[in-house]
């Protein structure tokens, strides 16, 4: 059973590399311009939120799982390479988890703190929360640099990360792994859960002042245009959230060793299919945006259409 699904994983994370790349570089691109139609600060927070699912796809898929399927021994195999590189992929995984949870928290307060929204839902105060969770979450791994040892030692060079004995048996080590689980992936997960809940509350008991907005937005053109974008901007929230849910939901069981009362093929099926789908999570938020946004699609179309205008244009002038 091991052959079928090792074939099924390899293709999966070329086909997820081939795809996430080009995707979540478009994603930046457009966003960074900011003609989609939605607030600055929430723009920021989608940028950042696909440049750390670029962050994840290079480091976690490309250099990790695509590098071990098909390139067995290389320079990332240097002990200080390896360790550097799982400091910088754990990093990544973390800020592309809190960055989501950042921007459903930016949503939670613009949607239900009216009060705090004019001095929380702004573009400093984005920038501000983006760099200090991504500098802590940073800090936060370099603990993980120092957990492995080489695994080989050949003419004075060290191959290989191999985890310490220590890592599993000292006190400290056991604490940072439990806290390690708790920040990623354990409370995210529940924090979106409980802000989507107070926020679906939120709406739900405040439907009449929604139906009062939407009298006077025909009205007022630019009460419409406010409405509009704060729907756009509660089913983005939604749906992000959501796909953030669903994809980790059997990595979090996995985390809570539910798998252990499986039989060891079940199992084996089971962690796979956990990183998998953690993983699928960083190429989603793109579809999303497609998928929600006109001006988004409107602006990817022109992307896609201008490479070949240009060779129209060079080969227009050429001829004349």
């Amino acid at each position: 059973m091991h052959g079928p699904i090792q074939w099924v994983r390899k293709i999966f994370y070329v086909i997820l590399a081939v795809i996430g790349v080009p995707v979540n570089l478009i994603s930046i691109v457009i966003l960074s311009k900011g003609n989609c139609g939605l607030s600055s600060c929430t723009t920021r927070y989608l940028v950042a939120m696909s440049t750390a699912d670029l962050l994840v796809i290079i480091t976690e898929i490309i250099l990790r799982r695509i590098n071990d399927y098909y390139f067995p021994l290389n320079f990332l195999y240097l002990t200080f390479v390896c360790r550097s590189h799982y400091v910088l992929m754990r990093a990544a995984i973390d800020c592309s988890v809190w960055f989501a949870i950042a921007f459903t928290f930016d949503r939670f307060v613009a949607i239900c703190c009216q009060k705090l929204k004019s001095k929380y839902c702004t573009r400093k105060t984005a920038t501000v929360v983006l760099s200090t969770t991504g500098i802590l979450l940073c800090l936060k791994n370099i603990p993980i640099y120092f957990r492995f040892k080489p695994f080989l030692v050949i003419d004075n060079v060290e191959w290989f990360c191999f985890n310490k004995r220590s890592y599993f048996t000292d006190p400290r080590w056991i604490g940072f792994r439990m806290f390690e689980k708790a920040l990623t992936p354990i409370m995210p997960f529940s924090l979106i859960l409980l802000l989507n809940a107070l926020t679906f509350r939120h709406i739900l008991v405040n439907s009449r002042v929604r139906q009062r907005l939407r009298v006077q937005s025909k009205k007022d053109n630019h009460s419409d245009s406010e409405m509009e974008r704060r729907r756009k901007s509660m089913i983005l929230l939604f749906t992000i959230s959501g796909s953030f849910i669903i994809l980790w939901l059997v990595y979090v069981l996995y985390i809570f060793r539910i798998g252990h009362f499986l039989d060891d093929a079940s199992y084996y099926l089971f962690e796979n299919v956990a990183y998998m789908l953690r993983n699928l999570s960083c190429c989603t938020n793109t579809f999303i945006y497609v998928a929600i946004q006109s001006e988004f699609r409107e602006q990817l179309k022109s992307a896609v259409k201008y490479p070949v205008t240009s060779i129209f244009k060079l080969m227009h002038k050429q001829s004349n």
